[in-house]
């Protein structure tokens, strides 16, 4: 017999696999018809969400999975163009959608050291050495899964695990810097714009980065229906932030920090990737992205720090969202990674901000 607690567990876990389906349903449903037909039903659908926040708010993963799945099915609605109607647009989505943003907002702050953000110096210049310094400092900077794991141990299915769960920031960031631009000026649009064009393969179809990054989907023979099944809410979680991120103007200093660490940590940790896709002789078709990102996100994220960063960082509002950002994408990285090396056997420390 079931105790009382697991009983409730049991019955939570039901309830939120249930809210996700309903909402889910919704999102090939026009956006008028869902709010002429579901708005009489929104303190209900309002109230599990509510819910399931909460739920994960406490150390449920199995809320914080059905949390981040269902995110990651609403922002579907805004990164890919429908083949019909879809519910882009509706008033009591759009409701249930900043529920679920809000609490993952929430959940990242809450990772951050209390004091760190007081720490920034004014001065732009100074400002971003202090950044940088914080991100050398923290575990996420240099982490075993790629340092140790990667590089030396992966085999085949490891690195087919890898590409899968990577998809959701590499498979699409060139639609990140297209969103992030929106508003920008000066000497911060022409680097984005730069960025983007080397995202755009400069022009030539064949070199786009978005297609090389799918050549290793051939590779591995791994199809779009797999996808969403293999996602961890981890995973789902660093698709979902940048996403966050770059869609609201007012947390465009919040995608500076979060892209720019992203480019920052990236040819590293590729170095490793294309190590061990060498150790275990795979087809060169598949590392091209990879290989290319070594050198090009360097040069991007130079160009991120001095165009975007510094001439952004003249004011408390921008110095404050830029590392808030910056610290979001190390913290949530380091948990990530943490959740990848436990799935192989191995351990890994502490992931909060400033860990070394």
């Amino acid at each position: 017999m079931l105790s009382n607690d697991t009983a409730l567990a049991a019955t939570g876990a039901s309830g939120h696999a249930e809210i996700v389906d309903e909402v889910s349903s919704w999102l090939s449903v026009p956006a008028e018809e869902i709010d002429r037909t579901r708005r009489s039903e929104r303190e209900r659908v309002v109230a599990a969400v509510t819910e399931l926040n909460e739920a994960a708010a406490k150390g449920s993963a199995e809320a914080h999975h059905a949390q981040q799945l269902l995110l990651s099915r609403i922002y579907q609605t805004i990164m890919q163009i429908p083949e019909r109607p879809s519910a882009e647009g509706s008033v009591v989505l759009h409701e249930v959608t900043r529920l679920l943003e809000t609490a993952t907002i929430a959940a990242e702050d809450g990772w951050i050291e209390p004091g760190t953000l007081e720490e920034a110096p004014d001065d732009p210049k100074q400002f971003l050495s202090w950044l940088k310094g914080l991100v050398r400092s923290h575990r996420a900077y240099k982490h075993p899964y790629y340092l140790d794991f990667i590089n030396r141990d992966a085999d085949r299915d490891d690195l087919r695990t890898y590409v899968i769960q990577e998809s959701l920031v590499d498979g699409r960031f060139d639609d990140f810097l297209a969103m992030m631009q929106v508003g920008t000026v000066g000497p911060s649009k022409m680097e984005i714009a730069g960025n983007y064009w080397d995202e755009m393969g400069n022009g030539e179809p064949e070199n786009v980065h978005t297609h090389l990054f799918n050549k290793i989907y051939e590779v591995f023979d791994i199809g779009e229906a797999e996808l969403e099944s293999a996602m961890t809410a981890t995973d789902l979680l660093s698709g979902n932030l940048a996403v966050l991120l770059c869609r609201y103007r007012h947390l465009y200093p919040e995608a500076v920090g979060f892209l720019g660490m992203t480019e920052w940590l990236a040819p590293d940790r590729f170095r490793n990737v294309v190590r061990a896709w060498e150790r275990l002789g795979l087809p060169e078709v598949g590392i091209t992205y990879h290989r290319l990102h070594i050198t090009i996100d360097s040069q991007h994220a130079a160009g991120w720090f001095h165009n975007v960063v510094v001439p952004s960082a003249g004011s408390p509002y921008m110095r404050r969202g830029i590392a808030r950002g910056a610290l979001w994408r190390v913290n949530s990285s380091a948990r990530h990674l943490d959740e990848r090396l436990a799935r192989v056997g191995r351990s890994a420390g502490p992931a909060h901000a400033g860990a070394s």
